[in-house]
């Protein structure tokens, strides 16, 4: 048996609240919480059809046993667990999946296949899928803004994979009908679940796209064993070698309970446009407004320069043309791409449109990618980025954007959400272009889960 320390931890503190949640959450949330399923599912869809996908669908496939969770693009359905990792993965799958800024990290990725696999699994109703995905993103934007997100990020830590147990532990627990004891035994395991660093952003491979997955699959399995009675350490969040202390220099963990019930993770997320790294999308929206609003012609460009955060400066700042990850990944890959593609597009980083020489010779120009105060200042609550464009009779373009479009600064409305869907999901070949699927998650508090079910059944990426 555990000895626990008197009095109320951080963690469970965190753990009641979010338990006191179950059966209360407002509409408004919900509402938000419909947007984040239809953003995260499209987004699925098109994933699942990515060489690296489909590599983890046929290992949970052919790990898992029969069950009643659905792996997208799957054609079958198996334990939750093995679900939450393959639809992971897929929502992982090619940087279109939602962000929080400040806690630097996917939320939408993780949250939702945990909550959807295991709300399949134990038959639960739309609204408590959906009340599910609130408590998730409340207990993974809270992990990931106390552990002090800058920081943890460039030790090498990252934090989707990291966080992300906490999330999918906490959706988990309101499925599983926890108190707030037993979500605290949850976060007391999954503290030591938490695992993934930032070495594809220095080495490449195929890594990061399980990290989402695995964080899923983590959080399940935490509360999983929480419900058989397997005990956690009591403070598993904000304790001496809790999660909010060893993985940073910056521990800020006051956030994990500060602002209750009026600050709430699901208004601070960002839907991407962009199939990029989201710190870089204020340098791609600059770009995007100067070549419309000036109408650049590209071989007229003779230099360009770039400012952003320290974290884009420093992690971001590589050849985007070695592989599909770099070029997700590169500050001057995407800069080149908004001036000669289209980074609204997903097509513009296949393996062969990467390797065009032209935005090769187009990035080589981006002779500067620099950190700027002003963007230090606000990051990642709100993400900056200037780029300054020389062209060949020596007048110079310039346009900072801070607060970018998709971020809750400029956020996207639910029917520019369900335009994204709908072209993931004929991208992703989801039967009649997706919208019987796209209308059963739009009515999923009301007509609750089996027409999500049968409409995700199908096998698109096999």
């Amino acid at each position: 048996m555990t000895t626990a320390p008197t009095g109320i931890t951080a963690s469970r503190e965190l753990a009641d609240f979010l338990a006191m949640l179950a059966g209360s959450v407002g509409d408004r949330l919900l509402d938000l919480a419909v947007d984040r399923l239809v953003d995260t599912v499209g987004v699925i869809v098109h994933g699942s059809g990515q060489p690296w996908s489909r590599a983890v669908i046929a290992h949970g496939l052919a790990t898992g046993a029969p069950g009643r969770s659905t792996v997208v693009g799957g054609g079958a359905a198996t334990t939750p667990a093995m679900a939450a990792l393959a639809n992971g993965a897929s929502a992982h799958a090619f940087e279109l999946d939602d962000v929080h800024e400040e806690a630097i990290s996917h939320p939408g990725a993780v949250v939702i296949p945990a909550a959807l696999a295991l709300a399949e699994d134990t038959g639960a109703s739309g609204r408590d899928l959906l009340e599910a995905i609130v408590i998730g993103y409340e207990a993974m934007g809270r992990a990931g803004i106390a552990v002090g997100p800058s920081s943890h990020m460039l030790r090498g830590f990252h934090p989707t994979s990291m966080s992300g147990v906490f999330g999918a532990a906490a959706a988990a627990g309101r499925l599983l009908g926890f108190d707030g004891r037993q979500l605290n035994e949850a976060f007391g395991i999954a503290v030591s679940l938490a695992s993934g660093t930032m070495e594809f952003a220095a080495s490449g491979g195929m890594a990061k796209r399980l990290h989402a997955g695995r964080a899923a699959e983590g959080g399940l399995l935490a509360a999983l064993l929480a419900a058989r009675g397997f005990e956690g350490a009591s403070d598993g969040l904000a304790g001496r070698y809790g999660f909010c202390r060893v993985f940073t220099e910056t521990p800020q963990v006051e956030l994990l309970t500060a602002g209750f019930g009026t600050r709430w993770m699901l208004d601070e997320i960002t839907t991407k446009p962009y199939a990029a790294c989201s710190d870089v999308h204020p340098m791609i929206q600059a770009t995007l407004e100067l070549r419309d609003e000036f109408a650049i012609d590209p071989d007229r460009v003779a230099w360009i320069e770039a400012e952003g955060p320290t974290k884009a400066a420093v992690q971001n700042n590589m050849d985007g043309t070695v592989s599909v990850m770099a070029a997700q990944y590169s500050a001057q890959f995407n800069i080149a791409a908004s001036l000669l593609a289209d980074p609204r597009r997903p097509s513009t980083y296949t393996p062969e449109r990467v390797r065009d020489p032209r935005l090769a010779a187009m990035q080589a120009r981006v002779r500067s990618l620099e950190p700027a105060a002003e963007f230090d200042a606000t990051y990642a609550w709100k993400m900056g980025g200037r780029v300054r464009i020389g062209l060949d009779d020596g007048s110079v373009l310039e346009r900072t954007v801070h607060g970018q479009l998709g971020s809750m600064h400029d956020p996207l409305d639910s029917a520019r959400i369900d335009a994204k869907f709908l072209a993931l999901a004929r991208d992703g070949g989801a039967p009649g272009g997706g919208s019987h699927l796209l209308g059963a998650l739009r009515r999923v508090g009301d007509d609750g889960l089996p027409p999500v079910t049968a409409a995700l059944g199908a096998d698109w990426g096999a």
